[in-house]
Formats: C-alpha cells, sequence, structure tokens
C-alpha cells in the first residue's frame, strides 16, 4: 500500500497583508497584480477584519508595521523573506528571488526592504494635506484596463 503523498510544491496560494493606507504599499499590490503568477497571490489589507477572520493567531499590529505573508500551509513569511516569497512566486522573478535569498543575495533584498520602508514612514509622516493622501484616499490607480 503506497504512503501519503507529500506535496511537491511549498505552497500553492500566498495571502500578501498589505497596507491599504500607504501608497508605496498600494502600487506594489497593483504591480504584483500584473505580473504572471506562478503562484497565486491574494491581497488583503492588514489589520482589516477580513485579516483578522482569516489569521486570527496572526499579531496584526505587526502586520501593519512590516509586510507579511501567509502561505496556504500555515507558513508565515515576514519583512524581507515576505517580499523575496512574492518576487519567487512571480514567473518572471523566481530566478532574482532565489539568489536574493542565498547569502549574497540577502544584504540587497534587506537594503531594499529597509529603504521601502524608510520612504513609506515618510510618505506616512506627511499630514494628509502635504502628500499624496490629501484627499484622505491614499490609493494609486490601478492598472489601466
Amino acid at each position: 500500500m503506497p504512503g501519503p503523498v507529500t506535496p511537491t510544491t511549498p505552497v500553492g496560494r500566498l495571502t500578501v497583508l498589505y497596507d491599504a493606507d500607504c501608497p508605496l504599499c498600494v502600487h506594489l499590490r497593483h504591480w504584483l497584480l500584473r505580473q504572471r503568477q506562478l503562484v497565486p497571490l491574494d491581497f488583503v489589507p492588514a489589520g482589516s477584519q477580513q485579516a483578522r477572520r482569516l489569521f486570527p493567531a496572526l499579531d496584526h499590529t505587526a502586520t501593519l508595521r512590516e509586510i507579511t505573508v501567509i502561505g496556504d500551509r500555515g507558513q508565515v513569511y515576514r519583512e524581507t523573506s515576505a517580499w523575496i516569497v512574492c518576487l519567487w512566486a512571480l514567473a518572471d522573478h523566481r530566478p532574482k528571488a532565489h539568489w536574493l535569498a542565498t547569502p549574497a543575495g540577502q544584504p540587497f533584498a534587506r537594503v531594499t526592504v529597509l529603504a521601502a520602508a524608510k520612504w513609506r514612514e515618510a510618505l506616512k509622516a506627511q499630514g494628509p494635506d502635504d502628500g499624496p493622501c490629501r484627499d484622505g484616499h491614499c490609493e494609486v490607480p490601478g492598472p489601466p484596463g
């Protein structure tokens, strides 16, 4: 009698928790949606009721500070690992994700994530009347079409 089947893919679907009040985060969400995905990406606003319902065990305050990605088998990726797994899910960026996960690539991935976090905080520090959120809604336009 054959034993249990072991999946060959570590993850079949990913859920990206993103800050819906951050113009950079929303822009990256739109960019990810336009890419050819090898692993489907679902997007849920971090800290939302939907996120709390789907992932009750997560620290939802932390998910608003740093990108969090959850795999369909319960994997939780945070910070730099979350960005790398998002790239890994994309057909045109998987080789780059593999490199960024190596000791040689990890410093580049970390610097990129830190720069994005700094830019994000600078945008959020602008008052609602000063920046791209002046109308109280930060979302950048979606992809054409």
